[in-house]
């Protein structure tokens, strides 16, 4: 199952998106990869195999910036290359990661190409990121093309993207997917699951089906699938920061199963 960790903040974003990556691990994967707005222009770094490899390439070429996206995939469409892996990225001004299934991918594509863009995957994701991209141009805003792009997406989808024309702004979108906000001090998060989250925050609003979010450092509008303002509960995690952690065993499935007799009892507790 593919993870999406996003943050805007005052501070470097990569090391919480890479922990929130490690903290999705659970999931299963087969590439992982970052991208983040480095003043004019984006940097990403993708690769086929674990959290740690994405870490020693990051060594070798270290991305800093304070607003990023963040991925972990289960190849669907395509092979697992790094081709493939996300963030996918449009003009190299445009970077996005993405759950789901889009089923009209092949369709879109078509036109897309008649456009004049140039796929460089085998996933449906790249159509997206393109076809946003091509919104932007004539959109009057980030947030409008984004609107104008998931009226045309048939199928599952949770998407955050960010844009180097839209310094400072990340965008988020949900439908048939879950995707959570993590409300922070001057800084904000999304990810697809509120344990990537725990050690930046404990504060979370979980957009509801068709929700779209506009996030940036200071703040973040929650718009629902009719584009209108809406406003959704602000919940307290109770979850430890390591929960999502291993503790010690070799492997998640070994620690869920020793997790058991806790899990019944805390369910039991209020009831």
């Amino acid at each position: 199952m593919c993870g999406i960790v996003g943050a805007v903040a005052q501070r470097d974003v990569v090391p919480v998106l890479l922990e929130g990556l490690r903290r999705l691990e659970y999931r299963g994967y087969d590439s992982a990869g970052l991208a983040v707005l480095q003043g004019e222009s984006l940097g990403r770094v993708r690769n086929v195999g674990k959290i740690h490899d994405l870490q020693q390439r990051l060594n070798d070429n270290p991305l800093e910036g304070n607003v990023g996206v963040a991925h972990t995939r289960w190849a669907t469409h395509g092979g697992v290359t790094e081709a493939n892996a996300h963030p996918h990225m449009s003009e190299e001004r445009l970077a996005l990661v993405h759950n789901g299934i889009i089923e009209n991918y092949e369709p879109l594509r078509i036109k897309l190409e008649a456009e004049g863009f140039v796929f460089t995957s085998d996933t449906d994701t790249e159509v997206i990121a393109h076809l946003l991209r091509l919104n932007r141009r004539t959109a009057k805003s980030f947030t409008e093309a984004l609107r104008q792009t998931v009226a045309d997406l048939h199928g599952a989808y949770a998407i955050a993207a960010i844009n180097v024309d839209d310094p400072g702004q990340m965008l988020a979108v949900r439908s048939g997917s879950p995707l959570v906000l993590g409300v922070g001090i001057n800084e904000h998060f999304v990810a697809s699951d509120a344990a990537a989250l725990l050690p930046v925050t404990r504060s979370f609003v979980y957009l509801e089906e068709g929700d779209m979010a506009v996030i940036d450092a200071d703040g973040y509008r929650l718009f629902d699938s009719a584009g209108e303002t809406v406003e959704r509960p602000v919940k307290e995690s109770k979850l430890s920061a390591d929960a999502a952690d291993k503790g010690g065993y070799r492997h998640h499935m070994l620690k869920e199963i020793f997790e058991q007799p806790q899990s019944v009892t805390n369910t039991l507790a209020e009831r």
